[in-house]
Formats: structure tokens, sequence, C-alpha cells
């Protein structure tokens, strides 16, 4: 089955185009490296899942390029075609000349209205190409206005459209120190209209991506390349073929189903967040040794203290003992809902998942054995002999989650900047209704 991808604003352009660049590499790498029917099967599933194969013999990405402005996509394009190994769509792309000034209103209120038939003609073409259709795979950031604005009406565009296909939407957290003065509104308005239409919400927070890049990838001047690259190593980590547990003989047909159905159990809780396990140089890589209890015992910690790297994890908090109500958890412990755990590599039928079975780990709604899942996959993925990721329905974006609101709140009870919304046809009361939506989103997770 087939994941149509529609990469939307300056943002979410460059992620995909980094992001279908990491899985052309894999995919080749699995074939070159492992000629056997294991890697050639490897190969052909992650192929039929994001490329498609032209007359020409090209393999072109299963995406949608849209932004308000043409310079990004005309780059994204450039560098697809000069890799060699795939490029996009000739007729896959939309853009115009003027961009939507930062401004959500802007781009959900008139770009996105004005443009929808377009659009939708673009994403109509691309999904009528798969022989299957798995789901739609949204990239966008909730900073600016075409990413966040058109992009959340896009996707509710989607919904009307598609209303029995998954639709993932991954979204790129702007730095908490600020890249737009109205950004936290931007967020606020975005997330609160996504949690009616999208399945899920898979969060990348730059300033944890920041962090990764110069702590453990060693980069001293880091630029959003390297903070993009970071993000589609750990999408395609989750999205490249892995066996689950019910298909130890076949990778997964389905992975958006596969996927959203393991985490998203309930529709109040919709947000997920990820972390991968190791991060390094490719210069360090090589040197560099990894053993699945190590990687494993790690990444636990990661989750119970809502880390994203495994440089500088609080080792004093631990799972309450068996019985102990959440009320009565540590601080800084984070409850979990549901866990996917997905592990690559070397001797991966080895490796011993017992410890995320803890049923201190999670809500008491459901037994440990129903809220973890594990997928695996015996080939290395993107040069790592051996890693590990886990996408996580957790409280772990609780803290940033309430931070923004609060930031936005103090704005709006001032009425900073609202006239620039207004005038685009948002009202206060648009305003309040989403604030309403995102606190009763934060008053669940923080009971857990």
């Amino acid at each position: 089955m087939s994941v149509v991808t529609v990469q939307l604003g300056q943002c979410g352009n460059q992620v995909g185009q980094e992001l279908f660049d990491v899985i052309s590499s894999d995919t080749n790498d699995a074939q070159r490296y492992r000629p056997s029917a294991q890697g050639k099967t490897y190969h052909a599933c992650s192929q039929e899942r994001f490329l498609n194969e032209e007359i020409t013999g090209e393999l072109s990405a299963r995406a949608v390029l849209i932004d308000m402005e043409p310079k990004v996509i005309a780059q994204a394009m450039a560098t697809a075609a000069k890799s060699g190994r795939w490029k996009y769509g000739d007729q896959s792309f939309f853009c115009q000349k003027q961009g939507s000034g930062n401004n959500w209103a802007n781009g959900f209120c008139v770009h996105g209205p004005r443009h929808e038939e377009a659009v939708g003609d673009l994403v109509r073409r691309e999904v009528e190409r798969c022989d299957r259709l798995a789901g739609i795979l949204s990239l966008m950031s909730v900073a600016g206005g075409t990413g966040s604005g058109v992009g959340t009406y896009v996707t509710q565009c989607l919904r009307d459209a598609y209303p029995h296909s998954f639709i993932l939407n991954q979204l790129t957290w702007p730095y908490g120190t600020g890249e737009v003065i109205v950004q936290n509104y931007n967020s606020v308005l975005t997330l609160s209209r996504l949690y009616q239409c999208s399945d899920a919400i898979l969060v990348h927070e730059n300033d944890a991506v920041h962090r990764i890049c110069a702590q453990l990838m060693n980069i001293k001047h880091i630029s959003f390349s390297d903070v993009n690259k970071v993000i589609a190593h750990q999408l395609g980590s989750v999205l490249q073929p892995a066996h689950t547990a019910d298909t130890h003989s076949q990778y997964s047909r389905n992975p958006m189903g596969e996927l959203l159905s393991r985490l998203v159990c309930h529709p109040e809780y919709r947000l997920l967040s990820v972390c991968s396990i190791p991060h390094m140089s490719s210069s360090s890589l090589a040197y560099s040794a990894f053993t699945w209890p190590g990687l494993l015992k790690h990444l636990r910690q990661m989750l119970i203290t809502s880390a994203k790297m495994e440089e500088g994890i609080d080792w004093q908090v631990r799972a309450p003992p068996v019985g102990q109500g959440t009320a009565e958890k540590l601080s800084g412990f984070n409850t979990s809902l549901a866990n996917l755990l997905i592990l690559r590599g070397k001797d991966v039928s080895s490796a011993d998942t017992c410890g995320f079975l803890d049923p201190a780990l999670y809500s008491p709604w459901l037994p440990a054995e129903g809220a973890i899942s594990t997928w695996r996959s015996p080939l290395p993925f993107n040069k790592y002999e051996k890693s590990a990721t886990l996408v996580s329905n957790s409280q772990s974006l609780l803290k940033p989650l309430d931070l923004m609101v609060g930031k936005a709140w103090n704005m709006f009870a001032s009425r900073a900047y609202v006239h620039q919304y207004t005038k685009f046809g948002i009202t206060e009361e648009d305003f309040l209704d989403s604030f309403t939506c995102l606190e009763q989103v934060i008053s669940s997770y923080r009971h857990l």
C-alpha cells in the first residue's frame, strides 16, 4: 500500500525533500548490500510505499509540493533531480508568487480557499496513481503562515475528500526563543483545528532536534538543513518497512493504519512524539559499537523522563512500584498511553524488549501488553548497524504545549496583533474556541 505525502510551506517542503532522500538512499542500500531475497523484498515494499516508476524508468516521489512562493519548491525539485536516485513529478507542485506573511489567517482564510480546487486536483491525481492508498502524510510547520494556515485548510479538505483514509500530520514545532512574533497564535490555531480532522499529530520540536545536532552529531554551525536531516532520519525509521508482531514473515502492508491503530486508541489523545537512538556524525559511526541491551536501556529511560536524546538523561527518575497510583508518581515521570518500538539492524530478533512491558509506564486504562507494540527489521537503517526508534503517545508534549498556550493567551489577553488576524476573517471567538480545545487536551494528558 502507498503513502501520499503532502509537503506544505517552506519547512514542509524542505523536510519532505530530506525524507525522500533518506528513504531512497536506505532502499538502495538494502538492495546493494543485501542482494538476498530479503533485501529485494524490502526494496520493493519501500518503493511501493513512497515512489512511482515513470515510463522512462525514473523514480518519482508520491508527493505533492505546495507553497505560496516558488523558491523553496524549485530548490527541492532541483536537489531531488540532482541526486540521480529519484525526483519529484514534473506537474506535482503548486506555488504562487506571494506568501502568507507568517499570518495563519491569511493562509487559512485567503490562500487556502482560493487554491482549494487546484491543490485538490494535484492530490487526487497522486492518489489515483496508487494501487491501494495506505494514507496521507502531511508535512508542515506550525509557526509560519503557509505551512500552518494553508496546511490546516488543506488537511480539512483532505478529510472531506477522503473520509475513510488515514491522515497523519507531522508538525515541526518552532524554537522556544522565537522565529516569528506571532508563532504561538499560529500554533494554537493550527493544533486546535487539526485535532478535529487529523487521525494523529506527530510533533518534532526544533529545540530538541537542535540539541541533537550540537551535542550528539558535533555540528558546529547548525543550519535548517541539519535539523531537517535529523527529522527525516526519525520519520524514515518509522515509515520504512518493518515486520509487525502479526507479520513475522512479511513486511506490514499498511504502515499508516498499523501505526495509528496501535497508538491512537482514543480521539482525545492524538499527540505523538518520536525519539531515536543512536544519533552521531558519520565520522564517528565507523568507530562505534552498540548492543541491544544498551540501546534499549537508554531508550526506556528517555521515555520515562521525556528526553529526546541519550546524553544528559536523568537516571534518578524511576518507574514507581506496581500498584502505585499516577498521582504518587515521581516528579518528571512521563506516563504513556501507548508506545511503538521500532528496532532495525543486526541480531534484531535477539533484542529483549521486556523493559517496555512494565505496567508502571502506562496509564491504567490499558494493560501494558496492549499498550506497547514492537516492529523489527533485520536490515540496518541509514548506515546504522543497530538503531531503535520509539513513537510515543504520552505526556512528553504536555510541557511544551502548556507553555505555548500560556504564551499565546498572554498575548491575546492584551489583544496584541489580534487585528492582523481579524482583518482576514478570524474572530476573537475563534481564538477562544482554540484555547478551549487545547486546554481540554492539556487537561486530558495531565490526568493520564
